[in-house]
Parts: C-alpha cells; sequence; structure tokens
C-alpha cells in the first residue's frame, strides 16, 4: 500500500499462487510463474471450467475506501492469503470502522478464516469465545498464534487532516508507505 502527498493511494497486491507459483522458472530468466491456473476445474459445466481464452477465478482484491461524506481517500488496504483476501478484508474494515483501532492494532488483531466448514481461529482467540463457537455447534480449529492462515494485511488510514497512520501485519512480510501532506514521510 502507498499514498503520496497529493492524496493518490494504491493497493497492489501481487501474487505467484501457492510457495513457489508453477515450480517452472522461465529459462535463463529466474522469474518463476504464477500458478492461477491452479483453480480451473476439468469439468466444463463448472462456472470455473477450463476454456480457451478464460481467466481463472483468483481473489487478487486490493482494496481503497472512501469517506461517505466527502469522497476523500479514507483508506488503502490489501490482505494476502487466497481464500483469506475478502474475509481478511472485511476483518480488518471492521476493525478500523466498528472498534476504532489504529491500522497497526487492526492489523495485529486475532484474525479467523472460515474454510469448507471449520472456522480456523489463531491461538490469541480468548478460550471463552472459542467456547461459545463451538456451543452453537461451529467446527472449530484453533491454531497457534499468528500462525493460523488468515494471510498478511497492510493498511494506511488518511485522516480528515490529512495526517496518514499505517499498519503491517507482523504475520508475513510487506510494508505500507504513506508521504504527509507536505511530502514528508509520516
Amino acid at each position: 500500500c502507498a499514498v503520496d502527498a497529493e492524496g493518490n493511494g494504491c493497493s497492489f497486491i501481487n501474487s505467484l499462487y501457492m510457495g513457489f507459483g508453477s515450480g517452472i522458472v522461465a529459462p535463463g530468466t529466474g522469474v518463476c510463474l504464477q500458478n492461477r491456473g491452479f483453480s480451473f476445474r476439468l469439468d466444463p459445466n463448472h462456472p470455473n471450467g477450463l476454456a480457451p481464452g478464460k481467466r481463472p477465478m483468483h481473489t487478487i482484491i486490493p482494496g481503497l475506501a472512501t469517506s461517505s461524506a466527502t469522497g476523500a481517500l479514507w483508506a488503502v488496504f490489501g490482505n494476502m492469503g487466497g481464500p483469506m483476501q475478502p474475509q481478511g478484508h472485511a476483518q480488518v474494515l471492521s476493525n478500523l470502522i466498528d472498534h476504532g483501532m489504529t491500522p497497526q492494532e487492526a492489523v495485529d488483531h486475532p484474525r479467523h478464516l472460515h474454510l469448507d466448514d471449520t472456522l480456523f481461529v489463531e491461538g490469541r482467540l480468548p478460550e471463552h469465545e472459542v467456547g461459545r463457537l463451538r456451543e452453537k455447534g461451529h467446527a472449530v480449529e484453533v491454531g497457534e498464534d499468528y500462525i493460523v492462515p488468515v494471510g498478511g494485511a497492510q493498511v494506511i488510514r488518511v485522516h480528515e487532516d490529512g495526517v496518514r497512520a499505517c499498519g503491517s501485519d507482523p504475520r508475513k512480510d510487506g510494508l505500507a508507505l504513506a508521504q504527509g501532506p507536505g511530502g514528508e514521510g509520516r
């Protein structure tokens, strides 16, 4: 994520899909080729069925939020991690909007991933909350702190006075950079 002195924001998510993409390196380049075709299905009737010229379903979803009052840039954010991306976006935005967290608090906060019929939660989630989820009939799997596959988020919040506040997730490498209104870093 980046925001410049004029207030222009960019959220960019780059992905090879999986550890080293396809596992194929272009000869003489050292460049790993992506593996987004992994998402195709061989069933021609499936919505994501393999077909000539078709692009596979993917979850590359960089995010921008604007102020409902002014239309000005409010936040730039992104969360990597396949099916975690839309869930991570919702959780980070809720942390910012509903819970008034700073960007760093929002990305540090325990997250969860719903995949298939299981809710994966970080071990930092209080045991009484895990118990309440299980009492309601949810299949919950508790992982280690910062280890559950909840992606890695970056966020820049642009305040009304122009001050930018950044958050960078400790779960992954990444960076959120913002330049102040006068050109200085903040």
